[in-house]
């Protein structure tokens, strides 16, 4: 363990990149709440492990001896990140969004059953339950905290819930659930938890009572496209897998499969190995450089990032109050100006990047902006047209390990700027398919070519 923090480069760091005054300046992302760039250790990793890439688990040559080595040494590193043992099993897929699809299928769910979530939660922790079982939500409060109790009122009503399935942390506000009480409630009547832990694992240990746990390597320093899904081994040992195909079984016959044992069960086709490494390598790395470090700089870098937000005029910080722990993520909104400027001009004007729109959480962002049903009509109606100029949302600025305060202040500098109405020097101009602002004249050759993209809950 690092017991006093040094400065961590993230591959990409140090990046020159174009501003549309002419002038290049070293790119400062952001964003990582969204995504991260990749530890050194991991690309190093992954550079050294390609030549040995090949097929696993069936092939008797060398090389694909040593990546099933690779792939499963891989698998134990990600277990023991985790804090699981010999009666878990890790399924290894392509993010956190796959594998809550993946067990939402594999608990059998139907529209009798009841999922209880909450209003905070990222699109990827609602719409897989809500789409096979009836949810039952539990509000937050405009601050966008709800309590242990909220969450136990919606546990004791009937029809009694099959699963709870809740975020360890929002990806909007960085407000961290009081998750252990939580899952202490739910196992007190028998409910087990699925936890979406996608933006608490790279920032906070995961906590080991929970049935359920599913996290992204692209948010945790090993962007390669591989995510995991944990939980008992007796849950995937009977039914079908959620995925058919070569590598799930023992026999194929045209009138009967015999399916093998978990995980290898649950991970048909050809599976990412080099993604696999890649997280392995990264749960291995968080863990050498140890919680206590990584909580620190973490913590500091949220004081001093809130903080700043709201010492600038025209300002508001959104979610929870300032004596209220949080991860080093913020939203806000800058009186008077679309978010959707906002972070064009931080990019284009002085390239940093951070995120806006509704972060894939559109029922919480709407509480947290205290929109009126009438209001979301109106968005609704809006973008039902394919106008997208209107549609309210936030920016959202996430530091982690390789963030700097210097860097922090470097962002309030020129946020506060733009928030004092300095103008621009060029004229931006926004797309009603994504909403977004694009910058017109000198230097945008670099900008996406908005008819080359999709909308969604903002293209940037």
């Amino acid at each position: 363990m690092i017991s006093k923090w040094a400065q961590i480069h993230l591959v990409g760091d140090g990046l020159v990149v174009p501003c549309v005054d002419g002038t290049e300046r070293a790119y400062l992302s952001l964003d990582g709440a969204a995504s991260t760039s990749a530890l050194p250790a991991v690309a190093e990793r992954v550079n050294e492990f390609l030549p040995w890439y090949s097929s696993v688990h069936r092939g008797a040559g060398y090389k694909s001896q040593v990546a099933t080595r690779a792939y499963e040494q891989a698998r134990e590193s990600i277990m023991h990140f985790a804090g699981r043992g010999a009666d878990d099993v890790a399924i290894i897929c392509r993010n956190t969004t796959e594998a809550i699809n993946h067990l939402a299928y594999r608990l059998g769910l139907g529209r009798d059953d009841v999922v209880v979530t909450t209003v905070v939660e990222h699109h990827a922790n609602l719409l897989p339950w809500a789409r096979l079982a009836t949810c039952r939500y539990v509000e937050c409060g405009m601050d966008g905290t709800f309590t242990v109790d909220d969450v136990r009122v919606a546990l004791d009503q009937q029809p009694r819930p099959r699963l709870l399935a809740i975020t360890g942390a929002s990806n909007v506000s960085g407000w961290l659930t009081p998750i252990d009480e939580i899952i202490a409630v739910a196992h007190e009547r028998g409910i087990p938890v699925a936890l979406d832990a996608a933006q608490l694992a790279p920032h906070r240990p995961i906590p080991t009572t929970a049935d359920f746990v599913s996290f992204s390597g692209h948010k945790m320093y090993a962007p390669f496209g591989a995510g995991v899904l944990i939980g008992p081994r007796t849950a995937f040992e009977e039914g079908d897998p959620f995925l058919a195909g070569g590598g799930a079984v023992e026999l194929v016959d045209l009138d009967e499969v015999v399916w093998t044992a978990p995980p290898e069960r649950e991970e048909a086709g050809s599976p990412n190995v080099i993604g696999a490494v890649a997280l392995g390598v990264a749960a291995d790395e968080l863990s050498r450089i140890g919680w206590p470090a990584i909580i620190a700089h973490e913590s500091e870098m949220s004081d001093h990032l809130r903080a700043g937000l709201r010492a600038i005029p025209g300002v508001t910080v959104l979610g929870p109050n300032a004596s209220t722990p949080t991860l080093a993520a913020a939203a806000f909104t800058v009186d008077g100006q679309p978010h959707a400027l906002v972070a064009a001009r931080l990019s284009a004007e002085y390239a940093i990047g951070v995120r806006h729109g509704c972060f894939c959480a559109h029922p919480y962002l709407t509480r947290l902006l205290g929109l009126s049903p009438a209001d979301v009509a109106q968005f609704r109606s809006d973008v039902l047209r394919g106008d997208r100029r209107t549609v309210p949302g936030a920016v959202r600025a996430s530091a982690g390990l390789s963030t700097s305060a210097a860097e922090i202040d470097r962002f309030l500098g020129a946020l506060a700027a733009i928030a004092a109405g300095r103008a621009a020097p060029v004229e931006y101009r926004q797309d009603p398919l994504s909403g977004d602002y694009q910058p017109i004249g000198v230097g945008t050759e670099w900008w996406t070519d908005p008819s080359a993209s999709h909308p969604g809950c903002s293209r940037s």
